[in-house]
């Protein structure tokens, strides 16, 4: 039988409003991705994650969703998204979605009845409104934060002006949480899946998956006053991670379950790490992401274990493992593996920190990746990282739309998300030919654009799509991975006869230490000039018995 093709695909994700502009505003859109698809079949990759492209008013990126089963009008319309998903499985590129369950945009039709409706009204019910606390309702139900900083509580004004209910937002004020108490709000979701997978979208990604259903009574946290949890941690706040919403995805699986081709759920999920199995058990979701190995920093037991735990957790449940150092949310790691292993970061990159080194950041990211696509299961790529795109901090602050940085004063996600970089001479550098561009752009971007990558030999670019073609060819994705002792200064381990090697010291390795000498070179991630049977610092490689 053969296996899913979800169990060891590439996906790479679009962030729609970054990734090519075909109309001009300085804003990406669906036909843009639709112009584009040549670069994605070229780099070899299965799928496409789309981040939300659907209506809304952009409060947070299109994670405030105001209409699930339509598309914004700045990225273009239900016929565009046809023709852009019909032109991708022409190229045997599959197309999954986001989607965004525990909280709608404010600007909901069925959120904007609410505030209009009497308390403890049907309207009300479809989201979280409580009354509040103190002698006259003045103060918030409890003491929860938002994950974008300050109250997780807004109080609204009653029809007659008085001050009235209170209602959660768990992330910005514009992002009113559902209630999934109420089963219609179930029933309303099981229609929005029906209508995308009817469309004819590999599956879904979903955000805050470990979301929607809160800890009855809604009692107060002990967290910090960010919201924010370690994902190791034994102890997550009681609005995350509750086992109500395992029913939610045994429904959803049911559904999923009934359309043909293998369509996938992938959980964007923060839980302690000997939760995460149980999101993926054979009746609820396909796959969850592995953030423990986006966390790891350039440290051989840090690497080790964020590839060897959840491995081993998988095994439990026979789950799928997936991989990923970079998205939408984080700080691209060209960049990150420019600072020292101990560096401090906070949300984002702010201008007044020190300069990473540009050229081992690259390196060191472009060793961790290629170790990254070796690797059984699934990998997902961030777009712009196979260009070698960096994190990009000098934002003036004016333009930062990241809702963590209006509202808690941090530079905010902004900085991974700027604009894509195709063409080294053309305005805003091919990403919308009329030179708009709604984050600006940093001249590094043009070093790096496309055309001065693709069919370059050893750019970071033709790196990845060799590694992409070889993981196919050799099956990488499907091997069982089996660790060679390789000291405190390499990570090393073989994938039948293949064998991957990442020096992470500043050393050249001598590869028959690893007991390795005599094996030929795949794939190296840096094209420096090296003696055979030696892999220079910072590097990794994939090696194959000679003969």
């Amino acid at each position: 039988m053969t296996a899913p093709w979800w169990r060891d695909a590439v996906v790479y994700q679009v962030y729609p409003r970054s990734f090519a502009d075909a109309n001009g505003d300085g804003m990406g859109d669906l036909k843009g991705i639709t112009s584009r698809l040549d670069h994605l079949e070229k780099l070899g990759v299965d799928a496409i994650w789309l981040s939300p492209f659907f209506t809304s008013p952009q409060n947070d990126g299109g994670y405030d969703v105001a209409d699930y089963c339509d598309v914004d009008p700045r990225f273009g319309t239900l016929a565009d998204f046809d023709e852009m998903l019909a032109r991708a499985k022409e190229r045997n590129i599959r197309v999954i979605i986001d989607l965004v369950p525990n909280h709608s945009s404010s600007a909901h039709p069925l959120f904007q009845k609410a505030l209009a409706a009497a308390p403890g009204s049907p309207e009300r019910e479809m989201y979280m409104f409580r009354e509040g606390k103190g002698e006259n309702g003045e103060l918030p139900p409890n003491n929860w934060q938002s994950i974008f900083h300050g109250d997780a509580w807004t109080r609204v004004k009653e029809a007659d002006g008085s001050d009235g209910q209170w209602y959660l937002h768990l992330f910005d004020t514009s992002q009113p949480d559902w209630n999934w108490e109420n089963p219609k709000v179930r029933e309303m979701f099981r229609g929005i899946l029906r209508f995308w997978l009817d469309r004819g979208v590999a599956g879904m990604r979903i955000d805050v998956a470990h979301g929607m259903v809160k800890e009855e009574g809604l009692p107060d946290t002990e967290v910090n006053t960010k919201g924010l949890v370690a994902l190791d941690s034994d102890k997550l706040p009681p609005y995350f991670d509750q086992d109500g919403v395992h029913e939610i995805y045994r429904d959803w699986r049911k559904i999923i379950n009934e359309y043909p081709g293998d369509r996938v759920l992938v959980a964007e999920c923060c839980a302690p790490r000997h939760r995460m199995p149980l999101y993926i058990r054979p009746d609820e979701l396909h796959q969850a992401f592995n953030f423990s190995f986006l966390l790891a920093r350039w440290d051989k037991t840090l690497l080790h274990d964020a590839i060897e735990k959840p491995m081993a957790l998988s095994r439990e449940v026979e789950g799928s493992n997936t991989w990923v150092l970079s998205n939408h949310d984080v700080i691209r790691h060209a960049t990150r593996y420019g600072y020292a292993p101990d560096y401090k970061f906070g949300e984002g990159l702010s201008r007044d920190e020190p300069a990473p080194d540009r050229e081992l950041g690259l390196r060191r990211a472009r060793a961790v990746s290629l170790t990254m696509l070796s690797l059984p299961g699934s990998a997902y790529l961030y777009q712009g990282e196979e260009l070698g795109l960096e994190e990009v901090a000098d934002i003036p602050d004016e333009l930062r739309e990241d809702p963590a940085h209006k509202r808690g004063g941090v530079p905010g996600r902004d900085g991974c998300r700027v604009p894509m970089a195709w063409q080294h001479d053309a305005p805003a550098y091919g990403f919308s030919e009329t030179g708009k561009s709604w984050l600006p752009q940093p001249a590094s971007y043009g070093e790096r654009a496309a055309d001065k990558q693709v069919d370059v030999p050893g750019s970071t670019f033709e790196m990845y799509r060799a590694a992409i073609r070889l993981r196919r060819e050799l099956k990488l994705g499907e091997q069982e991975l089996t660790w060679i002792e390789s000291g405190d200064e390499a990570l090393a381990f073989r994938l039948g006869e293949t064998a991957v090697v990442l020096n992470l010291s500043e050393q050249p390795l001598d590869l028959a230490t690893l007991g390795l000498g005599g094996m030929r070179e795949l794939l190296v991630s840096y094209p420096d000039e090296h003696a055979a049977g030696m892999l220079p610092a910072n590097c990794a490689a994939w090696l194959t018995p000679a003969g």
